[in-house]
């Protein structure tokens, strides 16, 4: 029991730490790098709007995600691992990965105009960016996953 508290504890901490790395990075960074790319290439700086709504759209569902998951951990250490609750947070976390892929995807496109519209090599953005699809993928497979024994627990606890 005390080992499930520690590890849940653990998790919670590093879903805080992440929340406020993506937080800084959406307040601090990313308006800087949109600032700096649009003074050096003044003509297409509007091709940047797109992919800033993009960026911000996917730090927002990310954040959804991670404060979803902190409730899921609570949960967990309430010993409501299989509750209606605990299915509602994995719905949640899984349609925000859905709309992180989305937005990726989204701003590959954006990318590629402005790759175009710069003359700039917009490869490795863009590989980097299907390799977070991939696994992006990967976590609605295990959420998925996750999400059937929930449903048949609740199932069988319906029908007792």
């Amino acid at each position: 029991m005390r080992t499930k508290k520690r590890s849940t504890t653990f998790l919670k901490v590093l879903i805080i730490l992440v929340g406020i790395a993506i937080a800084a990075l959406g307040i601090f960074w990313l308006p800087g790098f949109a600032i700096d790319d649009a003074k050096a290439h003044p003509k297409p700086a509007y091709f940047l709007i797109p992919f800033l709504i993009c960026a911000y759209g996917f730090a927002i569902a990310f954040s959804i995600a991670l404060f979803h998951a902190f409730k899921l951990l609570t949960y967990i250490e309430r010993n409501n691992a299989f509750s209606v609750l605990a299915l509602k947070s994995l719905t949640v976390i899984k349609k925000c990965a859905i709309a992180v892929i989305c937005l990726i995807l989204l701003g590959i496109a954006s990318l590629m105009v402005l790759a175009r519209a710069t003359g700039e090599d917009s490869t490795g953005p863009i590989s980097l960016s299907l390799m977070s699809i991939f696994a992006v993928s990967v976590i609605i497979a295990i959420l998925d996953a996750l999400q059937k024994p929930i449903k048949n627990c609740l199932e069988t606890k319906s029908k007792d």
